[in-house]
């Protein structure tokens, strides 16, 4: 399941390592290019919306695979789009189609036990993060030597190796088709949300963490480019630095169990501000840049893996739609993110860029002084 999701959400993060190619290619401003970015992300969190609350009715064993092959017809439409409106309606797809990982996190939530669930969902979403990072230095690097369009045939075709080995390895769902109806379970995704204090904490905490992730890596192929005068390759190889996260995750797990979600959700926003705090004030020195995205990825982990244990712990039988809330606010402050800081970056370069950081920085300190998070995980 770890591996699995991190193939499948490493489709969303092609794009922000070749920004500058994609830009070329098109004919394109920074702005616009920036909008397409955002487009993968906004599709992904409307995906989530829509698609993901579908765990919660259908066996989750075939709806994965399901997704799965969707998502490949999305990345083969981006490698042949000959012009930017088709590969704009291409990224948007890729975005909506590859929600499998969420769809896979609850079910692992879902298997787990419930005294172990946070571990466990560490160790999956460590397979996320990986996925992630190394498709920043997948993106970066293929996209130095190859033209940027290979990236998304390659993409599709390990997305089809994984694909058969899901259809072999993934476990049966047990619960089999659910007597629910969609509309019915969608209209229920308002409720849970207003109903569930500790859902609404998650999804603000989530919304602003991540939307500051996005703030740093859809500006930073520019900013390289405009300081050091450095190409897509080195983009993607500073995102290996999130390794960090990654081997983090299974502790930050283990920390949510036996501490406190409250404690862990406080340290990943001290670790983002500090992030920025450094990006701003040394982040013209190469040394500042590889330390703040280190502790900027150690945030972003902190703040998701304590997030998705507080939601899987909420309601086993709405586990799809509680994720799907939570992922869709999620993805919603990374697309915010995206589109902010190209837009500040056009208009007031490196420093405004870090303010729109604080801004989202502060939203999430007001959530998490007004709305808070719970000191203990519920258990089953």
């Amino acid at each position: 399941m770890a591996v699995v999701t991190g193939v499948i959400v490493a489709n969303l993060n092609f794009i922000q390592p070749i920004e500058n190619l994609i830009a070329a290619d098109f004919n394109l401003s920074k702005a616009a290019v920036g909008l397409l970015a955002m487009l993968t992300q906004l599709g992904y969190a409307f995906g989530l919306l829509l698609i993901v609350p579908l765990g919660d009715i259908f066996d989750r064993y075939h709806l994965i695979q399901f997704m799965m092959l969707l998502s490949i017809g999305s990345l083969l439409l981006a490698f042949w789009a000959p012009n930017a409106g088709v590969f704009a309606v291409a990224t948007t797809l890729v975005g909506i189609t590859s929600v499998a990982p969420q769809i896979i996190i609850p079910y692992a939530g879902y298997l787990a036990p419930s005294l172990q669930r946070g571990k466990v969902l560490g160790m999956v979403l460590s397979g996320l993060l990986t996925g992630i990072l190394l498709s920043r230095s997948f993106s970066g690097l293929l996209g130095s030597i190859l033209p940027w369009k290979a990236i998304y045939l390659i993409a599709a075709g390990i997305d089809l190796i994984f694909l058969t080995i899901v259809h072999v390895q993934l476990p049966r769902d047990v619960r089999g088709h659910q007597a629910l109806k969609y509309w019915p379970v969608i209209r229920t995704l308002p409720k849970l949300f207003t109903s569930q204090r500790a859902l609404r904490g998650a999804a603000i905490n989530g919304f602003c963490l991540f939307g500051m992730s996005n703030v740093l890596w859809s500006t930073l192929a520019f900013y390289l480019a405009a300081q050091y005068h450095l190409g897509s390759s080195v983009a993607g190889l500073l995102g290996l630095l999130g390794i960090a996260g990654v081997l983090a995750a299974p502790i930050i797990g283990n920390l949510v169990d036996q501490r406190s979600p409250r404690l862990t959700v406080g340290l990943g926003m001290v670790f983002s501000g500090l992030a920025f705090g450094i990006f701003w004030v040394l982040g013209h020195w190469l040394l500042g840049l590889i330390v703040g995205i280190v502790l900027l990825d150690l945030g972003t982990q902190f703040s998701q893996v304590s997030c998705q244990a507080i939601v899987q712990s909420l309601n086993k039988q709405a586990s799809s739609r509680n994720n799907s809330v939570f992922m869709f606010s999620y993805f919603l402050g990374g697309s915010l993110g995206t589109l902010s800081a190209t837009w500040a970056w056009s208009h007031a370069g490196w420093p405004g860029v870090c303010t729109v950081a604080v801004g989202f920085l502060l939203l999430a300190i007001g959530g998490h002084l007004v709305i808070g998070e719970p000191q203990r995980l519920t258990t089953d």
